[in-house]
């Protein structure tokens, strides 16, 4: 099973730059999206059905044109769930899982602490989502949870660590954070295969920081420990330039 994750930062401006035509190349089972920005009425689905993803879904804001999760899938899921049923981290549509017969696979776009307001929520969040997959491991141990998480783990991560020591992203509270979340029984599915540094996943519009491969890496598929041995290989695949995020993915084995 192929699993990709991807921002595309607006769904419908990514099919305008050739979206659909990349998926269809890069050909996973299963691909997670993030700040897709749309409700599903506004988006060209039947584009996407040819080309083999029949089972989509799509989970919006209420707030129109922010935010929003989905999931395509070639393979039809025993159950979806749409959000976590606590009632905020719903209304911006940050959470997705579809059920299979050997895993469960969510999509996560986790807050961006871009001021004081939105860091008090984002921390709020991550205790809350914390808990939430306490829960759900319990239930659903086989559990891969793709997605944009806004945090950058380790200085190996980010292109200058010391600079962005103080900035939303690279805080040391949100760096423990996601430390603490691996360590309660995830894997960071890249960094089981590379410890590479300048792996990116994301980059500024500012300041030609893509060519110039100023990144950070904030997009993880976490695989939780018991799909160990049936991890093949973890990728990221900076050439898709369809958002100012590129795709990163895994290939379990079952």
């Amino acid at each position: 099973m192929k699993i990709i994750s991807y921002n595309v930062n607006g769904i419908r401006a990514a099919m305008k730059k050739g979206f659909a035509e990349w998926l269809k190349s890069a050909d996973p089972d299963v691909i997670c999206l993030q700040e897709i920005k749309a409700e599903e009425s506004q988006i060209e689905t039947d584009i996407l059905t040819n080309i083999g993803y029949p089972y989509q879904y799509w989970f919006s804001a209420q707030k129109k044109g922010y935010s929003g999760v989905a999931i395509l899938s070639k393979i039809k899921p025993n159950h979806v769930e749409y959000g976590t049923g606590i009632d905020y981290m719903d209304a911006e549509g940050r959470n997705i899982r579809v059920d299979f017969d050997d895993c469960s696979v969510m999509s996560l776009y986790l807050p961006s602490g871009t001021n004081i307001e939105r860091l008090a929520h984002k921390f709020q969040y991550m205790d809350d989502f914390q808990s939430y997959v306490n829960g759900l491991k319990a239930k659903f141990p086989k559990l891969i949870i793709c997605g944009d998480y806004n945090i950058c783990h380790r200085a190996i991560d980010i292109h200058d660590p010391v600079r962005n020591a103080t900035v939303s992203g690279f805080l040391p509270e949100e760096r423990a954070w996601i430390d603490g979340f691996i360590n309660a029984g995830f894997i960071d599915s890249f960094r089981h295969f590379n410890e590479s540094p300048h792996q990116y996943s994301w980059w500024s519009y500012r300041a030609n920081a893509r060519n110039n491969n100023k990144g950070w890496r904030i997009d993880y598929v976490l695989v939780s420990q018991p799909l160990e041995s049936n991890l093949s290989r973890a990728f990221i695949l900076p050439d898709a330039r369809h958002s100012d995020h590129c795709p990163v993915g895994v290939t379990l084995n079952f």
